[in-house]
């Protein structure tokens, strides 16, 4: 049986562009892209509004710790594990991956972060790779894990993200209304906070250009964003999210 083609329309700087092939046999599902009808897929995740998820039981969810705003039915809330001792130390090398809670019971819940604006992808078969912080829930049969971006030392925050893989729902919360780019159109390159989520296949590394000598004083994001080459999209948030504030000596 032959695979099937997928197509994916991107708005690119507001205007609608014509869809591309992007891989044969899987599919990236999002509202973002237009593609994404709920009447066609598996119940499970949807928008109450823009800035609250609510997640159909039975069965589980992970969500990130503290997302929880309201439930109606009968749950229980536990930790969730790293998930093996190479994310433990992942985790504890990088900072990277959210704490993850693992919900299970039967009702309705509802998730929310910060009242930032939510996106929900629902991936066939895919894979997308998420900023630990921006990811706010996905299905548990979804298989994740933190990549460190090629070319980025283990000090250079916000350079290892999550990726999750497989077929289910997945739910990226972004600050304010996002941009989406075509990775195949142009070179492309975003900041390592404000880029929210892109596709797996892509090929990511590091992308350098300010001298030294020019950091001083100055924050280090400009001198040093994310580089993606390849088929496939980026999602770019208005914020380069919550600033790090330095404890004080």
């Amino acid at each position: 049986m032959q695979a099937a083609r997928v197509f994916i329309g991107f708005r690119v700087g507001g205007r609608q562009r014509e869809p591309e092939t992007v891989r044969k046999g899987t599919e990236v599902r999002s509202s973002i892209f237009g593609n994404l009808d709920p009447q066609q897929l598996p119940p499970g995740f949807a928008l109450e509004n823009g800035k609250m998820l609510r997640v159909q039981l039975p069965h589980e969810v992970l969500a990130k710790q503290g997302s929880m705003v309201a439930f109606q039915g009968q749950m229980d809330f536990d930790y969730e594990g790293s998930g093996g001792l190479g994310k433990m130390f992942k985790k504890a090398m990088t900072g990277e991956g959210a704490s993850l809670m693992r919900v299970r019971g039967e009702g309705l819940l509802y998730l929310a972060d910060n009242a930032d604006d939510i996106h929900l992808f629902y991936l066939e078969n895919e894979g997308i790779t998420v900023n630990g912080r921006n990811l706010l829930a996905f299905q548990p049969q979804l298989g994740w894990d933190i990549q460190r971006v090629q070319g980025a030392g283990v000090a250079a925050g916000g350079l290892f993200n999550t990726t999750v893989t497989g077929t289910g729902w997945v739910a990226v919360t972004t600050h304010g209304t996002p941009v989406l780019l075509d990775v195949a159109r142009m070179p492309t390159f975003a900041d390592g906070q404000s880029a929210v989520c892109w596709s797996a296949a892509l090929q990511v590394g590091v992308n350098r250009t300010m001298k030294v000598g020019a950091l001083i004083g100055r924050g280090s994001g400009e001198a040093m964003q994310l580089a993606f080459r390849g088929q496939g999209f980026v999602l770019v948030q208005a914020s380069e999210g919550v600033p790090v504030v330095q404890a004080s000596r």
